[in-house]
């Protein structure tokens, strides 16, 4: 069964705590979404809180998808840009999908969806990504229409002995 997507749902105590435990599965389960596990409900909440303000600030929007059960199963963060050079593209931030359901192929529908509701946010042509280097991810976003366009190698300190490239990726919404 597909996953089903809100944009901009109610911020409710569900919603908080469904999005703090699927970044918190996520992390525990090696994903890269600025943390190294093993990570904990307070680890995460301060995160969260910071992308809420975002939210009620109008600068962030939220992007849910709820899995049949209707429990969150993955995320996105859309991001606008306050410079007013670069506002006709906006970021995508802490994309995840739940661990248990990696393999579904909910991963592109999740892109697939942040990549229509950014098509409609007025004068955005386009969304950037970064990604952490070593896990494959790169390839991941590159099958979903996104090309790198920069990198910058060693820059994520993952522990001692691990640094890892931040990869910038981009995808055109429309003509550039």
């Amino acid at each position: 069964m597909a996953l089903v997507f809100e944009l901009d749902p109610a911020v409710t105590p569900e919603l908080r705590d469904g999005v703090v435990a699927l970044w918190v599965d996520v992390s525990n389960a090696g994903g890269s979404v600025g943390f190294v596990p093993p990570v904990a409900v307070g680890d995460v909440r301060p995160e969260l809180v910071k992308h809420f303000v975002a939210m009620a600030e109008g600068r962030t929007r939220l992007l849910v998808g709820r899995d049949e059960e209707g429990a969150v199963a993955a995320t996105a963060f859309i991001t606008h840009n306050t410079h007013r050079l670069m506002r006709h593209w906006v970021w995508l931030y802490t994309v995840m999908v739940h661990p248990r359901h990696q393999g579904k192929g909910y991963g592109r529908d999740l892109l697939a969806a942040a990549e229509e509701a950014a098509g409609r946010l007025d004068g955005v042509d386009a969304i950037r990504l970064t990604c952490r280097g070593g896990e494959g991810l790169e390839r991941f976003y590159a099958s979903c229409g996104y090309k790198e366009v920069g990198r910058v190698p060693g820059a994520i300190h993952v522990g001692p002995g691990d640094r890892r490239d931040d990869i910038t990726m981009l995808l055109p919404l429309g003509p550039v």
